[in-house]
């Protein structure tokens, strides 16, 4: 009975205001009414806005959550890998698979190695030891002032191992660590004192590598991402190395505030890149397209964009940005076969090619086996709640921006079309910048840009045309052995750049 009226009590308190939830029951003890405020405040919760909601599941951009986008670096370069973090994704290292389970939650930069516990081998986090690196290195400054050993006398006849590969399963099956394996090895190797200092190192990372092997957790950047594609599948990114697209960026002025016109056929790399330095909430990238068909823009999942960055991505095609003399909107067909004029092939064709071409990325985009097959971009988790419907990145432009795009104009133009005619492309889009705006064209050959940039002269369109060619060089930086890379790319594309300005025509 007692229990009865508390209850009504309560229920009464909890549907009517503060003020007459004080006087209600003038009987009740002072412990009573503290509960019921307590009940009436957390009755409060589902109330709270969406946005205060939304802003308190906002992922630390700096720790992985379930669903991100994320570069695994396999033995230091020797693989790179992107996998999207799940409670089943797996990454193939050596012959097995391996959860990726332990990865969430841990900051961007982590260090795994693969280590024997109770459950088998498995990753596991650890921090490298900074000691151990400052001692080999004086150790090994060292020893090259007094090095007087060789790799002469070494014969490899596969007799110096003592340790057969019968005594390291048994290890393993003991729950012995990598570390100790490869200390066991060299312990048992005749000819391992008898070699130089470099050679032990090498001798010592091999078998690191093999027995102990590590995943670095890398975030998906414009850098890492151009890198990892350019090491495996140039083609795929019309052969666009970081140099060329950070000399791209640059020349085209891509700044916060700035509303950027893209043509983007290197399945989304430019566009991930563009929208990562405009950063959230400020200016827009437009990628604009021939034909009916956009051109995909895979890549842009991997970058973890949130729902700030991924709403201010979009697509408009080309004839609804066009304008006629008259300041109408020209007629879509008209359109379609003037932009035909000059290239290689017709847009629809060329739209079906790169569909072809960037679904076989995306299916290795976000792989996890070491031939980077990939999961399915569409299962991505956003950081952000799934409250309502969260934007994608590359939907359809508004009517309010494209009339303000017609109006004002862009404040810069971006292409990388490595199949499509440059000049064919930019004599149309320079008239949809502003003046004194910036322009940048990329392509793998010089040839087509010398062209446009023949043409853009004689028609008095824009000034300061010049061609740049990206020239990079990798050192390895260690001890007595600093030196460029012995294999490295030659070649990284020309860059066409210019200001357009006010023609008489």
């Amino acid at each position: 009975m007692l229990f009865s009226k508390i209850s009504n009590k309560i229920s009464c308190c909890l549907n009517a205001p503060l003020q007459q939830t004080q006087a209600i029951g003038s009987t009740t003890s002072v412990a009573l009414f503290c509960i019921l405020l307590i009940l009436k405040n957390h009755n409060k919760g589902p109330s709270m806005s969406p946005n205060s909601v939304q802003s308190n599941s906002i992922q630390n951009p700096r720790v992985t959550w379930e669903g991100c986008s994320v570069l695994l670096d396999i033995n230091d370069g020797d693989r790179l890998v992107f996998a999207r973090l799940t409670a089943g994704s797996t990454v193939k290292i050596g012959k097995k698979n391996f959860s990726l389970r332990p990865l969430i939650g841990c900051p961007f930069g982590s260090s795994f190695q693969i280590e024997n516990r109770t459950e088998g081998l498995c990753l596991c986090r650890f921090v490298p030891s900074t000691e151990e690196g400052n001692n080999d290195q004086e150790k090994g400054g060292c020893q090259i002032m007094d090095e007087c050993r060789d790799n002469r006398a070494i014969v490899d006849n596969n007799e110096a191992q003592t340790l057969t590969s019968e005594d390291i399963d048994e290890m393993r099956r003991q729950g012995v660590k990598g570390d100790e394996i490869i200390e066991a090895l060299i312990a048992n190797s005749a000819t391992y004192e008898k070699k130089t200092a470099f050679s032990q190192e090498k001798y010592r990372i091999k078998k690191q590598k093999k027995y102990a092997p590590r995943v670095l957790l890398r975030r998906p950047s414009a850098r890492s991402i151009c890198e990892a594609y350019f090491k495996k599948y140039p083609h795929r990114i019309g052969f666009l190395r970081v140099d060329a697209l950070s000399l791209l960026l640059s020349l085209a002025n891509v700044t916060a505030n700035s509303d950027i016109l893209l043509v983007d056929m290197v399945g989304g790399l430019l566009t991930g890149a563009v929208a990562e330095r405009l950063g959230a909430g400020t200016g827009y990238v437009c990628n604009t397209y021939l034909g009916s068909s956009p051109y995909p823009v895979d890549m842009v999942r991997t970058f973890n964009f949130d729902n700030e960055i991924c709403k201010r991505i979009v697509r408009a095609p080309l004839c609804d940005l066009c304008l006629d003399q008259t300041g109408t909107s020209e007629k879509p067909d008209a359109c379609n076969a003037e932009l035909n004029v000059g290239t290689s092939e017709k847009p629809d064709a060329c739209n079906a090619e790169l569909n072809g071409q960037t679904s076989s990325i995306s299916m290795e985009e976000m792989s996890l086996p070491s031939n980077h097959e990939a999961a399915d971009p569409e299962t991505a988790v956003s950081p952000q709640s799934k409250m309502g419907k969260t934007p994608k990145a590359g939907e359809k432009a508004s009517e309010e921006a494209i009339k303000s795009w017609k109006e004002n104009g862009f404040s810069s133009l971006i292409i990388a079309a490595p199949d499509a005619d440059a000049w064919s492309l930019a004599k149309d889009l320079l008239p949809l910048l502003s003046y004194s705006a910036p322009f940048a064209i990329y392509h793998q050959y010089l040839q087509p840009l010398a062209t446009c940039m023949h043409n853009l002269q004689q028609g008095k369109m824009a000034i300061g045309l010049q061609i740049s060619e990206p020239w990079l060089r990798e050192y390895q930086v260690l001890p007595s052995r600093t030196h460029p890379l012995m294999q490295m790319s030659a070649f990284g594309g020309y860059i066409l750049s210019g200001t357009k300005i006010c023609s008489s025509s």
